[in-house]
């Protein structure tokens, strides 16, 4: 309360709009004797009625109540709201209390696969996110906990092959285990890292004046760099250059060659168009001069028909 959005160790997830909300989280040491209180704001969506409600959370000292020894286990057909159900975790805990035998043991915190990293699974099969639930017991791990850490499980797990754990079958009825997920955890045998810490004046000695190593940094010479930069380009330009001259000009058949291959007829009929060519080249240039005679109807192979010629006061056509 006070505060735009509720605290980073706290969670809520509401799978549809007309589904069960759902608060879940841990809190860390930071929080420990320090009462959060969550405002909750709800209204009808039929009537607009509004309703609010503050919710305490008092936060407790792990210390009191130790659980030295954790175990935690990833479940793959469960999402989070399903796990937290009281009757879905009391059965999960049951289970645990039946493969461990311990004479206490709580749920320590409940996570789901996403916030672990895990993806979003396909919407097929009805495939479940998964969650991650820790619990804390007084008695070290049992047995069947153990066979977790044998070499046989752990090649197993390694070539992403289901371990042989003889107490699956006491989850395996309602709860499906990764085994080779779970993490045990002894409290008993770490020790703390812990270091105190000095704190000084905060003032750095005095060094003297810094002389940077001028004098060790060798000179370098880059004009053989840049000799073979522009050299190398230049030698494959050139060899690209005679590759193409040779195609151009020393691949050419020539015009022997091309008139020994061309039929004599197709040969006269070039020539002709050639020498019409220019001749009408040489008309336009001077049009006083008179007609060659190779435009004259007379001399040319096809039959004019349809023209009429006027030679004094005779007709022809």
């Amino acid at each position: 309360m006070g505060y735009p959005d509720r605290p980073g160790w706290l969670r809520y997830i509401q799978r549809t709009p007309y589904s069960d909300g759902v608060l879940y989280g841990s809190p860390t040491i930071e929080n420990v004797g320090k009462p959060t209180i969550i405002e909750i704001t709800a209204y009808n969506r039929r009537t607009f009625e509004t309703a609010r409600h503050n919710l305490i959370i008092n936060i407790m000292s792990a210390e009191d109540f130790p659980l030295p020894y954790q175990a935690e286990f990833f479940i793959k057909n469960m999402n989070v709201e399903e796990m937290l159900a009281s009757e879905v975790l009391g059965d999960f805990l049951g289970a645990v209390k039946n493969v461990w035998q311990p004479e206490r043991l709580n749920a320590i915190n409940i996570t789901s696969a996403l916030d672990r990293g895990g993806r979003v699974p396909l919407p097929i099969n009805d495939m479940k996110e998964g969650v991650y639930v820790m619990v804390g017991a007084d008695v070290p791990f049992s047995s069947c906990l153990r066979e977790v850490e044998n070499p046989q499980n752990q090649l197993r797990c390694s070539q992403e092959m289901e371990p042989v754990i003889t107490c699956d079958k006491k989850f395996r009825t309602q709860f499906h285990i990764d085994w080779c997920k779970i993490s045990l955890v002894d409290n008993t045998k770490q020790v703390s890292t812990y270091q105190e810490v000095i704190r000084g004046e905060g003032i750095l000695p005095d060094g003297g004046e810094y002389k940077p190593p001028s004098d060790t940094l060798k000179s370098r010479d880059y004009y053989s760099d840049f000799l073979i930069t522009l050299a190398v380009p230049s030698a494959i330009a050139l060899v690209l250059f005679l590759i193409l001259a040779y195609i151009m000009c020393c691949r050419r058949e020539g015009v022997e060659k091309r008139n020994m291959q061309t039929p004599d007829l197709q040969l006269v009929h070039h020539s002709a168009i050639q020498k019409s060519t220019k001749e009408l080249r040489d008309m336009s240039k001077n049009r006083e001069i008179a007609w060659p005679l190779s435009t004259l109807p007379v001399f040319h192979p096809v039959t004019v028909r349809g023209i009429s010629f006027k030679k004094g006061n005779n007709l022809f056509s």
